[in-house]
């Protein structure tokens, strides 16, 4: 790795940054609670310079990869400090990457101040649970929370499939199979169906893509392993639209009524910048009871936010309640928690 380069990543992390963009003629880049700061000390970078730090980091296969598709994603370790997920793209100007630091530490579901239902959902040994939000929101660190507690708490055969592979998980009471795509699989789609065939407990799937990913995780579900993901949506409902508007004409049915028997729930996150510094979660909280199963076989997907609102008692939690409650508890401020919220008239109504 170019000692520039280094430098950069290792100033990022003494300032509690969450990603680094390294652009051309740009001063190097940090993104700190959701705000981009310039390091100006760094100094402007020319084309050259970009392009010779940035390849500095990849073997000549990944150079050959880079070169065909214009872009790569890949991660590694910075000094065995912390970890990195990059992702070298070109542009106009030449040359560029985009960095997310990735701490070496699995934190916990208190840690990350994530909904205590969490521990729940993971007590099943069947079923699906997925984690959504927009990108940058956390979701790969909320999946690694999960995926670490099952290791420390249960005998098990966990398979991750990646791209790339972000947090590193340390065997404990689970066996743990990390695979990475190209690297250890060719495709999302081979290594999801191999999966099935290499006698896991649990599949942990990076990023629920296309109809087939999708497709295999609710087989897989139903099937008797306990399957973990993550997807692009905004809240719990739309994420059973997305699963369900992907899927051919055909198989719409059929998953539907597979979704309805192995969905176990749904969290919806976003980070939101603290008075104090720093970002936490603001979450919803979709639990699959028997309104909710029933709801997704009816196709009756609208009526699930008023399921989620009307069943607190249940452990369900509106975006909007939990924007509410870090309000009231002197964590975020009004301002902040408008910008998030998706129904600012419900925010409202919550805190007067």
């Amino acid at each position: 790795m170019d000692e520039k380069l280094k430098r950069i990543f290792l100033t990022a992390a003494q300032r509690g940054a969450s990603d680094v963009h390294i652009v051309p003629v740009r001063y190097p880049t940090l993104r700190i609670d959701g705000e981009l700061y310039p390091l100006t000390e760094e100094g402007i970078l020319t084309s050259k310079d970009t392009e010779k730090i940035l390849l500095s980091l990849l073997d000549e296969d990944q150079k050959k990869l880079l070169y065909k598709y214009k872009d790569i994603d890949f991660s590694f370790n910075v000094d065995d400090k912390f970890r990195m997920r990059a992702n070298l793209y070109f542009q106009n100007n030449g040359l560029a990457g985009a960095f997310r630091l990735i701490s070496a530490e699995i934190k916990n579901i208190e840690e990350l101040n994530l909904p205590p239902v969490l521990h729940e959902f993971i007590k099943k040994r069947q079923g699906f649970i997925l984690v959504t939000g927009p990108a940058g929101m956390g979701k790969s660190t909320t999946l690694a929370s999960l995926i670490d507690e099952l290791n420390h708490s249960r005998s098990c055969h966990i398979i991750t499939i990646e791209e790339p592979i972000e947090y590193l998980f340390y065997p404990d009471k689970a066996l743990i199979s990390q695979r990475e795509i190209p690297k250890d699989s060719n495709s999302w789609h081979r290594a999801l169906r191999a999966a099935l065939r290499e006698d896991p407990d649990v599949i942990m799937i990076g990023e629920l893509r296309d109809p087939i990913s999708i497709s295999i995780a609710l087989t897989a579900a139903e099937t008797g392993h306990l399957v973990l993901g993550t997807l692009h949506t905004n809240s719990a409902s739309q994420t059973i639209d997305r699963i369900l508007d992907v899927l051919p004409e055909a198989r719409k049915n059929q998953a539907r009524f597979q979704l309805a028997s192995t969905l176990i729930g749904i969290v919806s996150q976003r980070l939101v910048p603290r008075i104090k510094g720093g970002r936490l979660p603001a979450c919803e909280v979709l639990i699959a009871n028997q309104a909710v199963r029933n709801l997704i076989r009816e196709n009756k997907i609208y009526q699930i936010d008023l399921v989620i609102e009307t069943s607190l008692e249940q452990g369900m939690i509106t975006l909007e309640r939990s924007l509410a409650t870090l309000v009231q508890l002197g964590e975020i401020n009004l301002e902040t928690a408008l910008q998030f919220a998706v129904n600012v008239e419900r925010l409202r109504n919550l805190l007067t």
